[in-house]
């Protein structure tokens, strides 16, 4: 399973369009960690997993979201609502609840990926306004058939890789509770 995953665009569509179309063709999921700003009936937001950042329009995008996508649980928000800038936990418990593999989030605007109780933290960063790097960022998440992960940023203009955030993450086993 592979999936480009997006955050905080805040109304860049024409961003927005140029990184979707680059990479379209070789993911099977396209997700917007919220703040998009734009509406739900936009073109560049169909077929793509969208949830409501704090910018967003009250309503029009779901809190929050778990998706199978090709046999990997994914979990999606924007991370307002659980701290995020200040914390992960609230995340982690969410993440874990949702029996995620996979919790995107955004809303920091900082470039990261993590692993914590079997789950891989993704915030992709952002298309428009960055944090901490100055680079304007996205993600690609790639499973393989027993659950090893790589997660690699890009660039948003050149769609260059940022070499030094790539992140490998090896399969994971849940034990029961």
């Amino acid at each position: 399973m592979k999936c480009l995953i997006i955050s905080d665009s805040h109304g860049s569509e024409k961003e927005l369009e140029e990184v979707i179309s680059r990479h379209q063709e070789e993911v099977d999921a396209v997700i917007h960690c919220g703040d998009s700003e734009l509406q739900q009936s936009s073109p560049l937001l169909q077929n793509t997993y969208v949830v409501e950042g704090n910018c967003d329009i009250p309503g029009e995008f779901p809190e929050d979201r778990a998706e199978d996508i090709k046999g990997v649980r994914v979990y999606v928000t924007h991370g307002h609502l659980y701290n995020v800038k200040m914390t992960h936990v609230p995340l982690s418990y969410r993440a874990e609840e949702k029996a995620a593999r996979l919790a995107c989030f955004g809303h920091s605007h900082i470039a990261a990926a993590f692993e914590e109780n079997g789950v891989i933290f993704v915030n992709p960063g952002s298309l428009l306004l960055p944090r901490v790097r100055p680079e304007q960022t996205y993600a690609m998440a790639a499973f393989d058939i027993k659950g090893a992960a790589e997660i690699q940023f890009f660039e948003r203009s050149s769609g260059e890789e940022i070499n030094e955030l790539r992140k490998t993450f090896s399969a994971y086993e849940r034990r029961p509770y």
